[in-house]
């Protein structure tokens, strides 16, 4: 019997029940219309979960519907002029003014609980260099496109899985078309090795029931919010292949209400939801998350949460400074990278971590804090440097101003990634071209000295990252980038106005006035 049919039967025999008559003996067309509703709101209750779910975690909308009525109904023992347009327009203005305090409310909240539970680090942990990050999202897409050979289906969603220890992007074969979307289901998974600098690409085939991309009778989410948890918010899924079989995991979180001054919520890690190819749901709390065999080598924890937790630490000085004076406030760092931003997971030797490096609030791009979060137990760590390092953005700058030869028309730093290398912080950053075609070099950014080390294949970047980091070190700039030739710019008195810095075999050109051109090449 179907969901559908379970739910008529329901209603049916509610309203009979009411009525005195068996369900068979039922009449009248609103008690029909009212049961085909009922029953219909039931089984399509998923699509109303957007809705369901924002009224259920703004505790603010009954207090603003009872003090608009409380308003309208004072105003009209006073005159008679006032009617239902005055009980909406106070009802949404008591809503709107009390969501955005309740907003900062929540943001205070969950900031100042972050900065309670988490611990102070002396250092970060050191990255596994048989783990590295090599390629980044936006060239693993393209390598996922240019390999695909299934003409009904398209490469869907894009996540870090792990499988046998080498750390993959994942999508799922979803189908592609119109026609294909309604009568076909998710396909299998596309794999693409995070670790090789070239396309490594693996595809799992096997029809799943229950997938990414189909309609809604083949497709996880509504299977999910008809099976699993309702009230709660599910994260973006992502692709597990374990021994052959395939699952889609999907982290979640659940609201914590609080009721003074005003009523709010925050959000919580609560689970993983599983689904396996039969389309069975398991919902798991994260102690079954961790201790669940497909899942042994995956992040658990919601990474937007993370991002979430870290950027409400802003408030730990309270809301007013953050409106004021600004004093000790922080902004999570903006970072270059087509459909990416931080969080990262970083494999350490500890263990997979998302890393959220925060700068100060405002112009400055030094880097203030960087925090780790243990991605399969949601522990946060705090590490503080002792002495100024510079951040994400500055690292690109650092990069542009290395590559002399680069065309940066054609070319962009991409996603800088932090790893630690005998405990000192660099900067990895992927090269990519503008149509993300491949990787054209990474360069390691020292976050102390600035000194850049570019390495242009994978066995060049696991050597790095095992400690042969070259003649880049902290007490200075690289033999190798030592200028061939410096021309100043001397004002009449005397003082240096302008330097130029030539290297290897770059070319000087001289031109006074309307005069001809003179070149010099600088060598050495």
């Amino acid at each position: 019997m179907s969901s559908i049919e379970e739910a008529l039967r329901f209603v049916a025999r509610r309203i009979a029940r009411l009525r005195g008559r068996s369900p068979g003996s039922i009449g009248g067309g609103a008690l029909i219309v009212l049961a085909v509703l009922a029953a219909a709101g039931w089984y399509f209750r998923p699509w109303l979960h957007g809705i369901v779910y924002a009224v259920y975690t703004t505790p603010i909308l009954p207090l603003a519907l009872l003090v608009a009525g409380g308003v309208v109904y004072a105003l009209r023992r006073r005159t008679t002029l006032v009617g239902p347009q005055a009980v909406l327009a106070v009802f949404l203005l008591v809503l709107v003014v009390g969501s955005g305090i309740t907003g900062l409310l929540a943001g205070e909240r969950l900031g100042k609980s972050t900065l309670d539970a988490a611990t102070t680090a002396d250092s970060l942990d050191e990255t596994n260099s048989q783990m590295p990050r090599v390629v980044p999202k936006s060239v693993a897409a393209r390598y996922a496109s240019n390999t695909l050979n299934f003409p009904q289906y398209r490469i869907s969603g894009s996540d870090v899985t792990v499988n046998n220890g080498t750390p993959y992007w994942s999508y799922a074969l979803a189908p592609d078309g119109a026609y294909n979307h309604f009568t076909k289901r998710q396909h299998g998974t596309v794999l693409i090795d995070m670790t090789q600098q070239n396309a490594e690409v693996r595809t799992v085939t096997d029809d799943l029931e229950r997938g990414i991309g189909p309609a809604f009778y083949n497709n996880y989410r509504f299977e999910l919010l008809k099976r699993g948890q309702y009230l709660v918010d599910y994260g973006d899924p992502f692709m597990v292949v374990n021994e052959g079989e395939q699952y889609i995991a999907v982290p979640y979180t659940t609201p914590t209400f609080h009721w003074v001054p005003l009523p709010y919520t925050t959000p919580e890690w609560g689970g993983v939801a599983l689904i396996d190819s039969d389309g069975n749901v398991e919902d798991l709390s994260p102690a079954e998350a961790r201790s669940h065999s497909a899942l042994e080598e995956q992040r658990l924890y919601p990474s937007a949460l993370a991002r979430k937790k870290v950027a409400t630490t802003k408030y730990r000085r309270g809301i007013v400074n953050t409106f004021t004076s600004h004093e000790d406030e922080i902004e999570v760092a903006p970072v270059p990278g087509a459909n990416n931003d931080q969080p990262f997971l970083v494999f350490t030797e500890d263990g997979p971590e998302y890393i959220v490096a925060v700068e100060p609030y405002g112009e400055a791009q030094g880097l203030k804090e960087v925090w780790t979060v243990d991605s399969r137990t949601g522990d946060y760590e705090m590490y503080t440097p002792d002495r100024s390092l510079f951040g994400a953005r500055k690292a690109t700058d650092y990069v542009r101003q290395a590559a002399r030869t680069t065309d940066w028309n054609r070319f962009s730093p991409s996603e800088p990634i932090p790893v630690v290398v005998d405990g000192q912080l660099y900067w990895q950053v992927r090269v990519v071209p503008s149509d993300s075609s491949g990787i054209a070099y990474i360069a390691f950014v020292n976050a102390r000295s600035s000194d850049v080390r570019e390495v242009s294949t994978t066995r060049e970047v696991v050597a790095f990252l095992e400690g042969d980091t070259g003649t880049v070190d902290s007490g200075g700039a690289a033999d190798s980038r030592d200028p061939s030739l410096i021309v100043q710019r001397v004002a009449p008195n005397g003082t240096v106005v302008g330097t130029l810095e030539v290297y290897g075999n770059e070319s000087v050109r001289v031109v006074q006035g309307n005069a001809t051109a003179t070149n010099a090449t600088a060598t050495g």
